[in-house]
């Protein structure tokens, strides 16, 4: 059967089941004053007298045959007293005058109220058990629950909040054991990636002794018997420290015991680059290895752990695509793939020590397979169609037995849970709909409203509208523009265009409570669908990779003409944003057309793209999008857009805030360090080339809320400022 769902029928019918800090709207949010206009009307931006004094050395490197100066090197020494000196006076002229913006504490006070909602999380079930994150309003990390069963009085099991006065240690991630005997839970101190491990007794609440160290991006993949789990961590040095240049190994756990006694059960010696993480499935008779080696494709493996002495086998060693596991129904494993299916499929695997055979169980599509799940001898598969949500139901011969389609736009997020579950959930979101959860009864395909999230905001004042634009090469690219209803197309209006554009991740509509307050002071907001992205599949992935990437920049810079050409917005009253791979977005797009934008704001960008490789092996990995400078052809490509490289003195450059965290071992500072420093000694003219760094913060995820309503207010007022 196929049942339609719409957002705001959906709202308007769930008043008595709301659960939000009021009971439907019959008290308001006392912490959610109404609307208001915005009071302050934009002026020139206060001028800087001057730049924080930034050395350069003689520094130049042999790139093919081309010699490239590096005069900002030194900056890549983030540790040193002296960078920390430079930091520290870049702090010092960036924040007094972001403070001292005409609308920053305005724009504060609102992302304050609007914040101020009690938010939670897709709920999931495990072994009877349900569990959900839950975050009372302004909370700096959300907590987690569980309870007994589906309508269960919930208890509290871990509070992050209680870990570290200023909210800046936050669960990273958690995996529940087969039985939920056990929570096992990743600390991150500061926004690092580093994360240490350790182990919560769910029925006593009480933490085990076990501790473990030395992961960043592991998974925890449990025995079935809960007696311990399978990780992968870096090796330590002989100072005893955890060498993240080198690839990870496999290690196994048992509970109660130190870290120093885990053994290590599987590494690739002989591959520098290969990075294997854990599955374990057949009742605990097989280890599954999927192996990381960037993006675009991956191997799997098999191990018996019943014959200690066993080799293991290929599963999947072509490379020829993603392989991703599903989860398994006897001795049969499902895994999704996109080897010859750009757009992805579901594949069986009858598996019995060795492959015995393989076959397709639900056939690629015009739409893109997102993710799947298998819950109940069922496969929830999720499609994006034209970068919409939706849900299609099959049983495990690959025939469809009920979809789920959505009337307006948004995106849909859950079906999670132990695979023999009988309920499962999922939330619907939007750019202007915080969100509704639904109950999935397994067996009956029928779903029932379960939660709805009240955020005090009438969102029938705004629209969201999905339109097609025309990029240099002619390819049609889509895009998201959320605003006030009534707008007028006067070219009067203040633009902020967000885009990304890599490593197979799509931008969906989902709700964002900085982006409401941008949209609710009557500006706009449009993202961009750029290629490189997962929006349409593995080719829309790829034609935006190594020496396409400029495809990426040509979509962002005509999405911004589309917007001028409309009447929505002008060059003067346009901003730019984009994060990690985005701030190269921004950067790069900056550099290319500084004449479309007024403002930009490159957050924890990848901004040198001759050494973006060099700290991580993680970084290292990041090729398989950008290539490598190491590479004639690719190093050519690099270079003509590398944001650092293509600033150019005298040039007039929009209103610029870096930012960055000084905890961000992802994406490192110095790639924002450098790029400021070059930026300011380039501008030729009066905008404003701020750094902000922000201390015991890394790459975003993490950050406590009032750290990020901090961030919020400095760009929105930097962008109202900067958009005359």
């Amino acid at each position: 059967m196929k049942k339609k769902l719409m957002y705001a029928g959906v709202v308007a019918a769930s008043a008595g089941l709301t659960f939000a800090c009021t009971s439907g709207n019959t008290e308001p949010n006392a912490a959610v004053p109404v609307e208001v206009k915005s009071e302050v009307q934009s002026v020139a931006m206060p001028k800087i007298s001057g730049y924080p004094e930034t050395k350069t050395v003689e520094q130049e490197d042999n790139y093919h045959g081309t010699m490239v100066s590096d005069p900002y090197r030194w900056l890549e020494e983030e540790k040193s007293e002296e960078v920390k000196a430079w930091v520290d006076s870049q702090n010092a002229l960036a924040r007094p005058y972001l403070a001292n913006l005409p609308s920053r504490e305005r724009y504060k006070e609102r992302l304050t109220a609007l914040w101020d909602y009690e938010k939670y999380s897709t709920p999931y079930m495990v072994n009877g058990k349900l569990f959900y994150s839950y975050n009372d309003g302004l909370q700096n990390q959300y907590v987690l629950y569980m309870a007994d069963s589906v309508n269960g009085k919930a208890e509290l099991l871990i509070d992050p909040n209680t870990l570290s006065d200023d909210g800046t240690v936050s669960m990273a991630s958690t995996e529940l054991s087969p039985k939920a005997s056990y929570l096992a839970y990743m600390l991150s101190d500061g926004g690092t990636d580093w994360k240490t491990i350790h182990i919560r007794n769910t029925t006593s609440k009480a933490d085990l002794t076990d501790t473990i160290k030395g992961i960043k991006f592991s998974n925890i993949a449990w025995l079935p018997d809960e007696s311990g789990f399978f990780y992968s961590r870096y090796p330590k040095t002989e100072a005893g420290k955890y060498d993240d240049s080198q690839t990870v190994s496999i290690y196994f756990h048992a509970i109660g015991t130190p870290q120093s006694e885990d053994k290590k059960v599987f590494a690739f010696d002989n591959k520098p680059t290969w990075n294997p993480y854990p599955s374990v499935v057949q009742d605990g008779k097989t280890l599954l290895i999927s192996v990381f080696e960037g993006y675009q494709s991956n191997g799997v493996y098999a191990k018996s752990l019943e014959d200690k002495n066993s080799e293991f086998v290929p599963v999947f060693d072509k490379w020829d695509g993603r392989y991703d596991l599903i989860g398994e129904h006897n001795d049969a494993l499902f895994f999704t793939s996109t080897a010859d299916a750009p757009t992805g499929k579901v594949i069986k695997v009858d598996f019995d020590g060795g492959v015995k055979a393989t076959e397709t169980v639900i056939e690629s599509t015009s739409d893109t397979l997102s993710s799947v799940s298998l819950l109940g001898e069922k496969l929830f598969a999720q499609y994006l169609k034209d970068v919409k949500g939706q849900v299609s139901v099959f049983d495990l011969s690959g025939k469809k037995v009920d979809e789920i389609a959505f009337s307006d736009i948004g995106s849909v997020s859950g079906f999670y849970g132990s695979k023999n579950t009988d309920t499962t959930f999922y939330k619907l979101t939007g750019f202007t709909n915080p969100g509704q959860v639904f109950a999935y009864d397994v067996e009956s395909g029928e779903s029932s409203l379960f939660k709805t999230i009240d955020t005090g905001i009438n969102y029938d004042d705004y629209e969201t509208k999905q339109i097609f634009y025309t990029s240099k090469d002619g390819t049609k690219v889509p895009m998201f523009i959320v605003h006030k209803k009534g707008l007028k197309l006067d070219g009067n209006n203040k633009t902020l265009l967000y885009g990304y554009g890599g490593f197979n991740i799509s931008l969906l509509p989902r709700y964002s409570v900085s982006r409401m307050v941008w949209v609710e002071q009557g500006n706009v907001l449009a993202i961009a669908n750029l290629r490189g992205g997962g929006e349409y599949g593995q080719q829309w992935h790829k034609a935006g990779t190594k020496l396409n990437k400029q495809n990426v920049f040509d979509d962002f810079i005509a999405a911004g003409e589309y917007l001028v050409e409309s009447g929505y917005t002008t060059p003067e009253k346009m901003g730019i944003q984009g994060g990690s791979n985005g701030g190269l977005l921004v950067g790069a797009t900056l550099t290319q057309r500084p004449d479309l934008f007024s403002a930009a704001l490159p957050a924890v960008g990848v901004l040198d793209m001759l050494r973006y490789h060099t700290p991580s092996a993680n970084a290292r990995a990041w090729s398989s999008d950008y290539g490598l400078s190491e590479n004639k052809d690719e190093f050519e490509a690099l270079y003509a857009y590398s944001p650092l490289h293509n600033t150019k003195p005298g040039t007039c450059y929009p209103a610029t805030l870096v930012t960055t965290g000084d905890h961000d071992d992802r994406v490192v500072p110095w790639h924002s360090y450098k790029f400021a420093a070059q930026l300011q000694a380039d501008q030729g003219c009066d905008n404003p080339v701020l750094l902000r760094v922000e201390t015991r913060a890394g790459h975003g995820a993490g950050t406590p809320t009032w750290m990020q309503i901090e961030g919020y207010a400095d760009q929105w007022a930097f962008l109202e400022s900067a958009l005359h």
